[in-house]
């Protein structure tokens, strides 16, 4: 009479285990995946007042670590997203190499290296993570060149490689990406000329700071596109039809490189919030289509000329100091300063030849014009930078040889401050200006 029962109870023990043993079992992380771990946790290591890497105790389920995160695939777990470091602000990171061995991980999605210290070169083995979509190891310091077999990785929609010591080319298999969206790869020493992107999701590109050289085809880039940085470089070339095709743009920054030829008028009323195209040698009139809604424009140190276009007057904030702009600045701006409407308006370094404001307007403290160095004396209200320099006015000389707009001639006569008069004809305050010793106007 005590079987049945002994019997039972063993019945629900085994019952008990099993479920205990297919648990585990469901638990269990794909051995590969065990490995690749603990490879990553001995090449890497916290740096002082870090502690990510500590709290790796290989004894419990790494699916649990801080920064790994597993599928739930049968009969084993596999690693989907790992992120190395500490992700709060001012963090200080990990340091150490890369291991080969996270190529290993070939179920991962996701992977990033947080900003911290990480050294030496981006393993070549990261080809094998097939099903990669986003892949982030900004801020810190590795080298070398970006392998080209990251072009085998066709699922990557995210590649952000910023602020490193990365050197070499762009490899031409990078642009083939075919579902590229973000392309980061800013503040290194990459060098050589811009691939032709193929994706055409591509939304972002951000080069700035390399040493990138040489023109960019008009079709290298695609009408995607929404924020462009190819600032700081050596690239080359005119522009003008690669622009015409990126009518999506919102924001544009090409400055201090050595672009040429015009800047097409319908950039200008583009979706775009900033616009740099400082320091290239841009060249030719600037002619919007329409009143310009960007709210921060610089064509500065160019090659700019013609007369200024009465469609800037409505941007806040207005660089074209150091061009060849000539004659009369249109009393749209004037007007637009008197209403607070134009924070900054800096046209000094031209060769301007006068402005339109009357001797009892006032342009507001917040507002800044600088005149400086024309084929005119400037305002008493034009308030100008340091680094515009110590003179007033360009020599006579200068604006006889650019030709058109005011002549100056050599007089005796010193004139040291503005004066305002009456003009006998409407009875209105208007302007009287001269010019220091040695120069005037007729």
């Amino acid at each position: 009479m005590a079987n049945p029962p002994t019997t039972l109870s063993s019945s629900l023990i085994f019952l008990v285990l099993l479920a205990h043993a297919a648990l585990l079992a469901a638990a269990l992380l794909h051995p590969a995946d065990f490995l690749s771990l603990q490879a990553i946790s001995k090449s890497l290591r916290d740096t002082p007042g870090s502690s990510f890497l500590a709290s790796w105790d290989f004894t419990s389920d790494p699916c649990g670590f801080p920064g790994v995160s597993c599928d739930s695939s049968s009969p084993y777990r596999r690693v989907h997203v790992l992120s190395l470091g500490d992700p709060r602000a001012s963090a200080p990171g990990l340091t150490g190499r890369l291991d080969p061995a996270i190529g290993n991980l070939s179920s991962l999605t996701d992977l990033a290296i947080l900003p911290g210290r990480v050294f030496g070169r981006i393993p070549q083995s990261l080809s094998q993570l097939k099903n990669l979509r986003f892949l982030a190891a900004a801020r810190n310091f590795l080298s070398g060149g970006i392998p080209a077999e990251l072009g085998l990785l066709r699922k990557l929609q995210t590649l952000d490689l910023s602020y490193n010591r990365l050197t070499g080319p762009l490899p031409r298999a990078v642009g083939s990406l075919p579902l590229l969206s973000n392309l980061v790869l800013c503040h290194n020493q990459l060098s050589g000329p811009v691939p032709p992107f193929l994706s055409q999701t591509l939304t972002r590109i951000d080069l700035k700071h390399n040493e990138l050289s040489g023109p960019i085809p008009p079709a290298y880039l695609p009408p995607s596109l929404q924020y462009l940085w190819l600032s700081s470089n050596r690239l080359s070339g005119p522009v003008d039809r690669l622009l015409s095709r990126l009518t999506n743009l919102s924001q544009l920054d090409l400055s201090m490189n050595q672009f040429t030829g015009p800047i097409p008028g319908q950039v200008f009323n583009y979706p775009i919030t900033t616009l740099h195209l400082q320091r290239n040698a841009f060249s030719g009139p600037v002619r919007p289509a329409a009143p310009v809604a960007i709210t921060t424009v610089d064509l500065s140190y160019n090659r700019l000329s013609g007369e200024m276009s009465p469609e800037l007057s409505t941007v806040e904030s207005l660089y074209l100091n150091n061009n060849r702009f000539t004659g009369q600045v249109p009393r749209s701006f004037v007007d637009q300063l008197l209403d607070s409407s134009i924070r900054v308006l800096y046209l000094q370094h031209n060769f301007l030849t006068g402005i339109e404001i009357d001797g009892t307007e006032k342009i507001p403290v917040r507002s800044s014009l600088c005149l400086q160095y024309n084929c005119m004396v400037p305002p008493a209200q034009s308030h100008c930078p340091l680094r515009a320099g110590r003179w007033k006015s360009r020599p006579a000389g200068q604006c006889r040889a650019h030709g058109g707009g005011a002549k100056m001639y050599k007089g005796k006569k010193k004139v040291t401050e503005i004066n305002y008069k009456n003009k006998p004809n409407n009875n209105q305050n208007h302007l009287k200006v001269s010019f220091p010793r040695g120069f005037g106007i007729y």
